[in-house]
C-alpha cells in the first residue's frame, strides 16, 4: 500500500494535470510509432495502411482527451449501462442479419471508405457492466448466484459474436469475464466450479458451434507441422519471422517475410512478427518494456479508484488488454491457436484503436475524480489483490 501511495504521488507531483496521466501517455506514444514504422516497411511508395492509421490515432487522441473530461458518475449509472449492453446487444444481432462476410466472419459492417466492427466496443461495456455488478455485490460475492448472472451478461455477447464467427473477440470477452470473476473474490471452490463449466462449454462449443475452419485452426495449434503449405501456413510463416529477427532484426524496410508477402495479415494479426523481423531481440525487449509501463500504470490507477467500481473497471481494462497482448503474441510464436486477435497500439484497425483509447479516456476520468482519503474500506479487499 505504500509503495502504491508513494509512487502516484510521486508521478502526481511531476505532471502538469492531474486529470491525465502523462507518464502512461507518454508509454503508449512509442508504441503507435512502432506500429507506423512496421506499416511503411512494408511497401517502398504510397502505404494504405500507414496513412489510414494516423487517420485513426488522430481521431482516437481526440476521443480519448474528450472523454477523460466527462463526469464518470454518468457512467456508474444503472440505466445507462443497461441501455449501452441493450444497444450493443441489438448492434450485434444487426450484424447477423446486415453484416458483411469476411473471410468465414460476419463481423464488420462496411461502408464506402471504411469498416466498423462492433465487437470491439462490446469489450468495454461488459467491463463496465460487470465492474457496476460486483461493486455492489462485494461482500456476497462467494454467492454463486453472481457467477452465474455475471456469466449469463458475458454469455449473452460471447453467443453473439461467436456466432458471427468472430471467435477470437469471444475469447477475449470470456477473459474478461474470467478475470473479473478472480479479482472479486470469488471462492476456490467456486472458480473450480467456474473451470469446470468453461471445459464442458469448451467440448460444447466444438461439438455444435466452431465450424470446420475453425476446428481446423485449434487442430493446427496442436500439430502446427502437420500442414505447412495448407491450414499450418499461416502460423508457419509467423514463427519463420520472429525467429529470422534475431538479436537486432533485419532492419526497417527489410523484413522479407512481410515485404515478399510470405506473412499474411502483417498489418494486423501478424504485425508482432513482422515487428520482431525487423527489430530483433532487442526491439521486442524495448517493446515489451513500454508495454510493462502501460499496464503498471493502469494498475495504479484502479489502485486509487474512488470505489469499488473504478478499481473494478480499471482491473477489468487491464485484463482486456492483457488478454490482447499475450493471445496475439502467443499465436505469432505457435504458442497459441490462430484467432485474428490484434495487438493494442500496434496492429493496424480503426474499431479496436478506438476502443482502446476510449476504455482510456475513461479511466482518466476517474483517475480525476480519485478521493483517496475517503475510499471507502471494502475496497482494500481490491487494493491488496493488487499488491500480491
Amino acid at each position: 500500500m505504500t509503495k502504491f501511495r508513494f509512487l502516484n504521488r510521486f508521478f502526481s507531483e511531476h505532471t502538469h494535470s492531474p486529470r491525465i496521466d502523462w507518464v502512461l501517455f507518454f508509454a503508449i506514444l512509442p508504441l503507435l510509432g512502432l506500429g507506423l514504422i512496421t506499416m511503411n516497411s512494408f511497401t517502398g511508395g504510397s502505404n494504405y495502411f500507414f496513412e489510414k492509421q494516423i487517420i485513426w490515432i488522430i481521431i482516437s487522441l481526440i476521443i480519448f482527451f474528450a472523454v477523460s473530461s466527462f463526469n464518470i458518475k454518468f457512467f456508474k449509472r444503472t440505466s445507462v449501462l443497461v441501455m449501452l449492453f441493450c444497444l450493443i446487444c441489438g448492434i450485434l444481432t444487426f450484424l447477423l442479419i446486415m453484416g458483411t462476410a469476411t473471410k468465414g466472419a460476419i463481423s464488420w459492417f462496411n461502408f464506402q471508405n471504411f469498416s466498423v466492427q462492433p465487437s470491439d466496443p462490446a469489450k468495454i461495456v461488459i467491463i463496465l457492466i460487470l465492474a457496476k455488478y460486483f461493486s455492489k455485490r462485494h461482500i456476497e460475492i462467494a454467492h454463486i448466484k453472481h457467477i452465474i448472472i455475471s456469466g449469463l451478461y458475458a454469455f449473452i455477447l460471447f453467443a453473439l459474436v461467436v456466432l458471427q464467427g468472430d471467435f477470437g473477440s469471444a475469447i477475449i470477452i470470456f477473459f474478461i469475464w474470467l478475470g473479473m470473476i478472480m479479482v472479486s473474490g470469488v471462492s476456490k471452490k467456486h472458480l473450480a466450479f467456474v473451470c469446470l463449466v468453461g471445459v464442458a462449454s469448451s467440448i460444447l462449443l466444438w461439438v455444435f458451434v466452431f465450424q470446420d475452419y475453425q476446428k481446423v485452426r485449434i487442430v493446427t495449434f496442436l500439430h502446427p507441422l502437420a500442414d505447412i503449405r495448407g491450414s499450418g501456413y499461416n502460423a508457419y510463416q509467423s514463427t519463420i519471422a520472429v525467429g529470422s529477427g534475431e538479436i537486432f532484426g533485419k532492419g526497417v524496410g527489410y523484413g522479407t517475410q512481410s515485404r515478399l508477402q510470405f506473412l499474411p495479415e502483417h498489418q494486423t494479426d501478424f504485425v508482432f512478427a513482422a515487428f520482431s523481423e525487423e527489430w530483433g531481440f532487442v526491439g521486442v525487449l524495448i517493446f515489451f518494456a513500454l508495454f510493462g509501463v502501460v499496464f503498471w500504470r493502469i494498475l495504479i490507477n484502479a489502485a486509487y479508484g474512488a470505489t469499488n467500481f473504478e478499481i473494478l473497471y480499471g482491473l477489468g481494462y487491464t485484463i482486456f488488454l492483457m488478454s490482447h497482448f499475450v493471445v496475439h503474441i502467443g499465436m505469432n510464436i505457435g504458442l497459441l491457436p490462430i484467432t485474428g486477435i490484434t495487438i493494442p497500439f500496434l496492429s493496424y484497425g480503426g474499431s479496436h484503436l478506438l476502443t482502446v483509447f476510449f476504455g482510456l479516456g475513461l479511466l482518466m476520468s476517474m483517475r480525476s475524480h480519485n478521493k483517496i482519503a475517503i475510499k471507502d474500506s471494502t475496497s482494500n479487499d481490491f487494493l491488496d489483490i493488487i499488491k500480491a
